[in-house]
């Protein structure tokens, strides 16, 4: 009797730790392309290559304490491979292109290049006027009333609002009832006209026109009025990249 039961108890631990292990190989295969998925995050500025960057951050969040337009965030477990990593959605919170690069002289592990010092030396992206049809300054459309809420909603979630933001939406709010040129006229970098101007358009209003200057830094994809913004940035492409070479992100 001892030994039978001896021999049930040794069989319901095996096939129990078999069918324990099959069960996370199963899950370990559902979730390999989210857990080995492409990255195509919009990072920081400075930072490195992307496999280089994942090996060398160590996820200390420094570089989002630091930021004062509350621009960065971490990465969840929702997608790609770099849980706890840095990244930056435009749409929400561009990057303003701070003088000093803070986040980047937090950063204690290399993942963002201390030999990006200042604004010039940022290479994040590429912006490209992905959805023209959405653009009201091609229209003409005048920036509509109220068009700046989401961004006061999105300060009013944080908890320590700086003096640069404040100046920064107030600025934004004077846009209203004008003809739309905001992604250029709101543009942070130190000479905005080498990366964006308002160019004529064939339908009588004007469009944004990018140039190689253009850091990428989404500032113009945060702040655009239309209801579903008309400006993308593909991370990590030059404008040689894009404009010239014709790459896709």
């Amino acid at each position: 009797m001892a030994k039978t039961v001896k021999t049930q108890r040794r069989d319901f631990i095996k096939y129990s730790t078999l069918g324990a292990f099959g069960l996370a190989l199963a899950g370990g295969v559902g979730l390999s392309p989210y857990l080995l998925g492409d990255e195509t995050r919009l990072r920081p500025p400075g930072a490195v290559e992307e496999d280089d960057f994942l090996a060398l951050c160590v996820k200390c969040g420094q570089c989002l304490q630091v930021c004062p337009y509350h621009s960065i965030k971490l990465a969840d477990f929702g997608k790609g491979h770099g849980v706890g990593t840095p990244y930056i959605d435009a749409r929400e919170r561009g990057c303003y292109a701070c003088s000093a690069v803070p986040c980047v002289l937090a950063c204690p592990s290399g993942a963002l290049d201390h030999s990006c010092e200042k604004p010039e030396d940022i290479k994040m992206g590429i912006a490209v006027l992905e959805f023209p049809q959405r653009c009201i300054a091609i229209t003409n459309t005048p920036v509509p009333k109220g068009h700046s809420q989401r961004i006061h909603d999105f300060l009013k979630d944080q908890r320590n609002v700086t003096e640069l933001e404040l100046e920064n939406v107030k600025k934004l709010d004077a846009f209203e009832g004008k003809q739309c040129t905001i992604c250029a006229d709101m543009c942070p970098i130190p000479n905005p006209l080498s990366a964006i101007a308002m160019v004529p358009d064939s339908k009588g209003g004007k469009r944004p026109e990018f140039y190689d200057g253009c850091i990428g830094c989404g500032a113009c994809e945060e702040l655009c009025p239309a209801n579903e913004g008309a400006i993308v940035i593909k991370p990590r492409l030059s404008y040689e990249d894009y404009y010239v070479k014709g790459k896709k992100s």
